[in-house]
């Protein structure tokens, strides 16, 4: 193979490329547009556009290389010389690491994920480091008499037509309280990231107060409201702008020419976020999946630690391992499901892309799936291989010292809700189950049902938000059909071993809720106090009337104590 055929590879590679980053931002730079004219329709659709056009330009590439290729096999010394002339390409681009993975997934789209090696692939370089963030990025203001001027100046360079805003009140009190914190601790300047980030009926100015090594992260946060852009509230603390990038969110839209120093600068405002999340969290989520797949193995290769079992109730679809010190779990389909269960595992897989694709509303977990996953046998707990075994012999297979894993998905761990309530006081608990309800309200906002509702499915997340994470029954709530429960024909029919009514699949009976999850009293005592209306088909049938007439709830991923008061 010569090496100009090589040079033909990788140039084609990064066209592929740059042609997906070009659809990513023109999708991406239209956000702003759609926030302040309102479009939701819109924004939901250009998020799930802007997911799949990756797998089609992929798709593209690779196709488009076999008809050029004399036979798509894999040749060491093609694929060697072609990284190498990609490497070459990459000098000094912009956009380098996401390059990297973009040339990662077309060799395995044209290879069927077969031949995974460093020798062609970027699998063990060290990944391009986060530079310091270049100034061009931001905008600094002095904290001093000019902030008010300055800041309003900054925020309608945002491209919001003066038409259509209505935050002048707002604006001032919030720059008020950015004087004040700014002069009560001897901040010197308020920094903020100059592109916009917009998400779901939400609009993020991002930036700190600093001084020196000290910094105050912030955030304003704009609303739709009455056909106005307004200052809906002021987002201040780490733990809080952590909360607006919850992985259990759906991903950002921002601008940026040089991703690697906006992750860097978001990097640098919430260091106990990893490099991964952040990619994820500003759309580019293929490549946070290279990032968290390449800080895992390095995690993994400096400890002894096995693989084993989650800790929870065994799962009726999947079997689900961790690396205890690393705070992700593994889940793979079993080959069979435990009764009740009836689905397949296609099926199973349409479930987690249509949560992935759809708003997650702060409650259900971002997810990365993963094929022919490759980790060394050693580092498997007897135990938990011989239960991989048994329960997904068809997704499994060891070769030499290796275990390949056909197919998975890595989520966050979280602790799960029903040990969480084992082991909670009163106060803890009563917070966790009011959560939970609210966690049930906000994905119905979201024209999501669970479907299976039980504790063992959601965790609590180290902010103490109740979260979702399973999703093998989940369905759009407009597709199920809310009943109330017949009454007896006859005093024996509530003894009856079957319904004395009929039931149909997409059938919901909200009065049958309590009898699996309130039985315990402290339970039912805190669900009760605020979330009795779960308990009723009226309510659901509500949320989905609403729904059909396009309404779209407003759900806040900050606490209400951020909000502005109203003029």
């Amino acid at each position: 193979m010569s090496q100009s055929q090589a040079n033909r590879v990788a140039y084609r590679i990064l066209i592929g490329f740059e042609q997906h980053f070009r659809r990513f931002m023109r999708i991406t730079g239209q956000a702003s547009t759609r926030f302040y004219l309102g479009q939701w329709n819109a924004t939901a659709q250009a998020q799930r556009d802007r997911i799949n056009q990756y797998s089609r330009i992929v798709d593209e590439t690779a196709s488009d290389l076999i008809t050029k290729l004399d036979a798509p096999v894999i040749v060491a010394d093609l694929w060697r010389d072609t990284k190498h002339a990609y490497s070459h390409l990459l000098e000094q681009h912009p956009q380098a690491e996401l390059a990297q993975t973009f040339f990662n997934s077309t060799f395995a789209r044209l290879f069927r994920h077969q031949g995974f090696n460093s020798q062609y692939l970027y699998l063990n370089d060290a990944p391009p480091q986060c530079p310091i963030a270049d100034a061009s990025q931001y905008l600094q203001i002095g904290v001093g008499p000019n902030l008010k001027r300055d800041l309003r100046q900054f925020v309608y360079r945002q491209g919001w037509p003066k038409s259509l805003c209505d935050f002048e009140q707002a604006l001032s009190s919030t720059a008020d309280e950015l004087l004040r914190l700014g002069l009560e601790d001897e901040y010197s300047e308020l920094k903020l990231i100059k592109s916009g980030f917009y998400r779901n009926k939400g609009g993020y100015l991002i930036g700190a107060l600093k001084c020196g090594g000290r910094r105050l992260p912030i955030a304003l946060a704009f609303v739709n409201r009455d056909n106005k852009v307004a200052l809906d509230a002021l987002i201040t603390g780490e733990d809080a702008l952590s909360l607006v990038f919850s992985f259990a969110r759906s991903y950002f839209m921002v601008t940026c020419d040089k991703p690697a120093q906006l992750v860097g600068a978001l990097k640098n405002l919430m260091p106990n976020k990893s490099i991964a999340e952040l990619y994820s969290a500003i759309g580019f989520q293929k490549h946070g999946k290279s990032e968290l797949y390449r800080d895992f193995i390095n995690h993994m290769n400096a400890s002894d630690e096995q693989l084993v079992a989650a800790e929870g109730i065994k799962g009726m679809v999947m079997t689900v391992f961790t690396l205890p010190s690393y705070p992700v779990v593994f889940k793979v389909i079993k080959d069979k499901f435990a009764p009740p269960k009836d689905a397949n595992k296609q099926l199973v897989i349409d479930k987690y892309a249509l949560v992935k694709r759809h708003d997650r509303v702060g409650r259900m977990a971002d997810t990365h799936r993963f094929t022919q996953l490759q980790l060394p046998k050693a580092r498997f707990h007897p135990e938990l291989l011989e239960e991989l075994r048994q329960t997904a012999p068809s997704e499994v297979e060891i070769i030499e010292d290796s275990v390949i894993i056909h197919h998975c998905y890595l989520e966050r761990r979280l602790t799960p809700l029903n040990i969480f309530i084992e082991h909670a006081d009163t106060q803890a608990l009563d917070r966790a189950i009011d959560d939970y309800g609210q966690a049930l309200k906000d994905m119905i906002s979201a024209n999501i049902f669970p479907g299976d509702m039980l504790y063992k499915n959601f965790g609590i997340s180290r902010h103490g938000r109740v979260i979702f994470y399973d999703y093998d029954e989940v369905s759009y709530l407009d597709e199920c059909n809310f009943r109330k429960i017949p009454p007896p024909r006859f005093p024996e029919d509530e003894w009856a071993a079957e319904p004395w009514y009929s039931v149909a699949p997409n059938d919901v009976f909200p009065e049958e809720f309590a009898s699996f999850l309130l039985t315990i009293p402290k339970v039912r005592k805190a669900f009760l106090r605020r979330h009795k209306d779960l308990l009723s088909a009226d309510y659901w049938q509500a949320q989905q009337a609403a729904i059909a007439e396009g309404e779209q709830a407003d759900v806040y991923p900050y606490p209400p104590e951020c909000r502005i008061p109203p003029n």
